[in-house]
């Protein structure tokens, strides 16, 4: 993300998953606040634009909501189990804290001030309320930590949270991944986090590397590029060490299986570069 300017790779995120509302059926993700928080005169783009994607485009948008649907069944269960604490990592334009069917759930957005401040516009211009229950916390990783920004909002670090942290990991330094992970995990053992990352070029096949370089190039030339990359086992063993117990690791296969099997359209994960990941104590 470039200094003092909202996130690109945010509001490619929230239009593909606007397309998905109007284009798909059925729903993987029942979102229906997408197209509003994008704002009217994209919106009416959606149809056209849903036309021209390129198929790693169309893998892309089931990416993204496939792993938006992920975290909210993980919630909801983790809602199930007591908790009452939801952390956005990186909320960018996620609608979830403006639909929240949890009357005892208490969200926290983390992302930087100027994505922010942006979201905030385009609620206002979207007449989207901003229930009770949302908590901004503006964090400048320059400047602050996690934990500081946290702490600022209130956040209670020794009860229980759940936490959602999509489309970042990939963006940051491995080891700025690993100690995020592990200050969720240090905060409460009973915490629980969805994520999803990236497995290196060298791993994929001679196709899946030509999707991976498409979709690379891409936020690339935002200024947004690639960084960080995880090799499924040793990531399952990384998240051991630190110390969580329920680790589940859903690659394409198993992504499909479980939210695109029996579709009549082309709506699917593919290229084996994305893995969802949900670990607990």
């Amino acid at each position: 993300m470039i200094q003092g300017r909202p996130s690109r790779t945010a509001l490619r995120v929230a239009m593909r998953r606007a397309a998905h509302q109007v284009t798909d059926d059925p729903k993987v993700l029942d979102d229906p606040l997408a197209v509003k928080i994008v704002g009217r005169e994209a919106a009416s783009t959606l149809p056209a634009i849903s036309d021209r994607f390129s198929p790693a485009a169309l893998y892309m948008r089931a990416f993204m909501v496939a792993r938006a649907r992920f975290a909210e069944d993980e919630l909801a269960l983790a809602v199930a189990r007591g908790v009452t604490q939801f952390v956005i990592l990186g909320a960018g334009l996620d609608t979830f804290a403006y639909r929240n069917p949890f009357p005892d759930l208490r969200v926290f957005e983390v992302d930087h001030p100027a994505t922010q401040e942006w979201k905030r516009q385009r609620l206002a211009a979207g007449n989207i309320a901003i229930p009770d229950s949302v908590t901004y916390a503006a964090v400048d990783f320059n400047t602050q930590t996690l934990a500081d920004g946290l702490r600022a909002a209130d956040f209670q670090s020794e009860q229980p949270a759940f936490f959602s942290w999509l489309g970042v990991t990939m963006y940051l330094a491995t080891d700025t991944v690993l100690t995020t992970l592990r200050l969720i995990h240090t905060m409460s053992p009973q915490n629980g986090i969805v994520f999803d990352y990236t497995v290196p070029r060298t791993s994929l096949k001679f196709t899946e590397k030509m999707i991976f370089d498409t979709i690379a190039r891409r936020v690339a030339a935002t200024g947004e590029p690639f960084q960080g990359f995880f090799d499924p086992a040793d990531l399952t063993a990384k998240l051991q060490e630190i110390g969580y117990t329920h680790i589940e690791d859903l690659d394409t296969a198993k992504i499909n299986a479980r939210y695109f099997a029996n579709r009549t359209d082309k709506l699917r994960v593919a290229g084996a570069m994305g893995h969802l990941m949900c670990a607990r104590g």
